[in-house]
């Protein structure tokens, strides 16, 4: 049985995103950290923002796609929305 996605709840979905960066974030702190390891001169300014970066990411994938799920729900009203197909679960 084909179902549409009329359309995203904008804070919720936005939130959910922006943790979910934000985690990604934690994940390349330490390969960010190796990277300015490397520099010449030995810049303290990559270990801070080795720090910041999951709460950039964070801020940045709530912003982004709480945009993108406006302009979603916008088009959505206007041509329908994305047709998926769900099955009943197993017994």
């Amino acid at each position: 049985m084909a179902q549409r996605i009329r359309r995203f709840g904008i804070g919720q979905t936005a939130k959910m995103l922006g943790v979910l960066y934000a985690l990604i974030g934690v994940v390349l702190i330490p390969i960010f950290i190796i990277a300015t390891s490397f520099t010449p001169g030995g810049s303290t300014y990559g270990m801070g923002f080795a720090i910041a970066l999951p709460l950039l990411y964070g801020i940045i994938g709530f912003v982004f796609t709480a945009i993108a799920c406006a302009i979603y729900n916008m088009v959505a009203g206007w041509i329908g929305g994305i047709e998926v197909e769900l099955a009943e679960p197993a017994a």
